[in-house]
């Protein structure tokens, strides 16, 4: 990712400007380890029977030393009640150490089963050094955006001229989470606009481990991005938190209600989730 300015807003008046230097691994990038990568093609090809509670995997891809792949659970009817991202321990390993030297931006987009609609992709993205403001987000952590808008519209926003105008445009008030508030001059080319949190813990003290954005593109809520860092995820946790909720949805379709980070001892992955999908 194009290492650009974030100017948080915050309550009481507060701009930080962070700067979201990301980078997460495309397919030519990054070398799987051939155990974990297999473990999990072996694991996508499982899908479990449309009959009964389902869970769709989508394509595997490589992830530092490791692979991850998106899926989608589905009920007995065939509606989706999570979606997230699965990756193996190995992926947390062998992470570059800085950005590719001359690229403005590296990232890995993964497609969603088209059973998570409106949902339609993943974008992950890792901050090797993490990115200001200084002593909040210098760590290293992952972006995981859930993106509302197919991986062509995201890649078209340029947020420069007219489509900064359009990055600027503010959904109204009724389709914000409650509580969150607009991260002034955060556009960003590929991505769009950041809301936040101003009650986050890593404002008030806390270090940062895990908190959640949410983001907008022409008046639109486009992405819901659980960000973590890599010492949270090495803890082998098993966390699920509410999710702070709009009065309403643009489009109807199913939306999660809290999301989760969570460790299998078992399986030894990672999951990231959107869970409680509820028809809105």
């Amino acid at each position: 990712m194009k290492r650009g300015r974030l100017h948080l807003f915050i309550v009481p008046i507060t701009i930080f400007a962070i700067s979201l230097a990301s980078f997460a691994q495309s397919p030519g990038s990054q070398r799987a380890a051939a155990s974990p990568a297999h473990a999990l093609a072996a694991e996508a090809g499982k899908n479990t029977t449309p009959r009964g509670p389902a869970l769709v995997n989508g394509a595997v891809q490589p992830l530092g030393n490791g692979a991850v792949r998106p899926w989608v659970k589905l009920d007995r009817d065939g509606n989706p009640t999570a979606i997230g991202v699965t990756f193996d321990e190995a992926a947390l390993d062998g992470l570059p150490a800085d950005l590719p030297s001359g690229q403005a931006r590296t990232e890995l987009s993964l497609p969603l089963p088209p059973q998570a609609a409106p949902f339609d992709h993943v974008l992950i993205n890792w901050n090797p050094y993490g990115h200001e403001p200084d002593h909040v987000y210098t760590v290293q952590h992952f972006d995981f955006h859930f993106y509302l808008m197919s991986d062509r519209e995201r890649t078209a926003i340029t947020a420069k001229g007219d489509d900064l105008i359009k990055a600027q445009r503010r959904p109204a008030a009724e389709f914000v989470p409650e509580g969150y508030v607009y991260a002034p001059h955060s556009e960003e080319p590929r991505m769009g606009a950041h809301w936040i949190d101003p009650v986050s813990h890593e404002f008030h003290g806390h270090a940062f481990t895990r908190t959640l954005l949410w983001g907008s593109y022409d008046g639109q809520v486009i992405f819901i991005e659980p960000m973590i860092t890599r010492a949270y995820l090495l803890t082998k946790p098993n966390v699920t938190e509410p999710l702070k909720l709009p009065a309403r949805y643009a489009r109807p379709g199913y939306y999660p209600t809290q999301y989760s980070v969570k460790y299998d001892a078992e399986s030894k992955a990672y999951t990231v989730a959107m869970e409680g999908m509820t028809l809105r």
